[in-house]
């Protein structure tokens, strides 16, 4: 029962996060996988489709500056023996894909693209009385670049900076506790940050200005993640993420030389979700849940245009055989306003209010 009312649960895990540090922040980190029974593969794919626009101080509107796009997620896990279990997960914890229309002479033509893919490979002992404990490492593989134009750069319009690609490796810990009579789980996982170093080249009207490494860190984060049965065939779940933006930085050596400061500036997040999922059927399960970001700053980077969130997702699953499940949902996502800002006193640019987002996503899970 629980779990696939659990793969219901789970079937937008990709898309549930679009929103939120600016739609930077993607995957979740998400390593269900590992607890589920036996060995078994699994597949996830999303799309996500936002809408973010506003109105610059020039009383133009920007367009919508957030694309479209893809998510996916591939992961292995195989059961050892009765204590000891390892996966293997590829997913794209973080990403970005902004651009500012040319219609407004403010902001028009910055844009910001960024990817990331990880490969964690991880591991699982179980001990009696319910309790174990899980660890691993990732490796992360990303890239990224940066233009800034328009007139709120001043003179520094033109600038742009490329950030090649580069692999660095962090690792994860975490422990859980379970009652299978009642479809208990609590579990607390710990993701390091990852630190890279980007060969960098910058340049401004298409001209080198400098070149060099640039430091970046990708954040710290805790995933806290329960689920209970409530009810014959009823389970609820939730999950609390607290990521350090804070500690992610993007400063290239002129860049800083020439305004004092870095591209981007972004508040910590906690995100919380809460659903209720239920068996209608020996093949058929579906959830609902709500997701909920506070608020932040309402002055944000206009590279990661929106703070906070709120949504909702619907979600099913069914079994096609007693080893294959295919989970399916919707998710819709309401983004907070924010304020685009740039300079140093910062200095609104825009206003982005009554902005939203729709994902959409498929989960295949194989048992043997």
């Amino acid at each position: 029962m629980a779990r696939t009312i659990a793969l219901a649960a789970a079937a937008l895990s990709l898309g549930t996060a679009a929103a939120s540090a600016g739609g930077i922040d993607r995957s979740g980190q998400d390593i269900g996988l590992l607890f589920e029974d036996g060995n078994a593969v699994e597949f996830t794919f999303g799309y996500v489709s936002p809408s973010v626009s506003g109105v610059d101080i020039a009383s133009v509107p920007t367009g919508n500056v957030a694309d479209s796009y893809f998510q996916f997620s591939l992961g292995y896990k195989q059961q050892v023996n009765d204590r000891l279990s390892f996966a293997l997960i590829l997913d794209q914890p973080y990403g970005a894909d902004v651009l500012y229309p040319d219609a407004s002479p403010v902001l028009g033509g910055t844009k910001a693209e960024a990817s990331a893919v990880a490969l964690t490979g991880l591991a699982r002992y179980e001990f009696d009385g319910g309790f174990s404990v899980h660890g691993g490492v990732r490796a992360q593989r990303s890239d990224a670049s940066v233009t800034l134009n328009g007139l709120a750069y001043g003179p520094i319009s033109g600038y742009a900076v490329d950030l090649a690609t580069d692999t660095a490796f962090g690792y994860l810990v975490g422990a859980a506790y379970e009652i299978p009579d009642i479809a208990f789980r609590l579990a607390v996982t710990y993701n390091s940050a990852v630190s890279h170093e980007f060969d960098t080249v910058e340049t401004r009207g298409g001209a080198t200005i400098g070149t060099g490494t640039t430091k970046v860190e990708t954040p710290q984060s805790v995933n806290v993640d329960f689920q209970t049965g409530i009810a014959q065939d009823t389970l609820l779940f939730g999950s609390v993420r607290w990521v350090e933006w804070s500690s992610f930085l993007l400063e290239p050596q002129t860049f800083v030389g020439l305004t004092g400061g870095g591209l981007i500036d972004l508040d910590d997040t906690t995100t919380y979700e809460l659903g209720v999922g239920r068996r209608f059927t020996d093949r058929f399960a579906g959830s609902i849940a709500v997701q909920f970001e506070e608020e932040g700053d309402p002055l944000v980077s206009p590279l990661a245009p929106s703070t906070g969130r709120v949504g909702v997702t619907l979600a099913g699953s069914y079994a096609v055989n007693d080893s294959s499940e295919i989970g399916f949902g919707v998710n819709y996502t309401r983004v907070g306003d924010a304020t685009p800002e740039t300079g140093t006193p910062d200095t609104a640019r825009a206003n982005f209010t009554d902005n939203e987002s729709w994902g959409v996503g498929l989960r295949y899970l194989h048992s043997f």
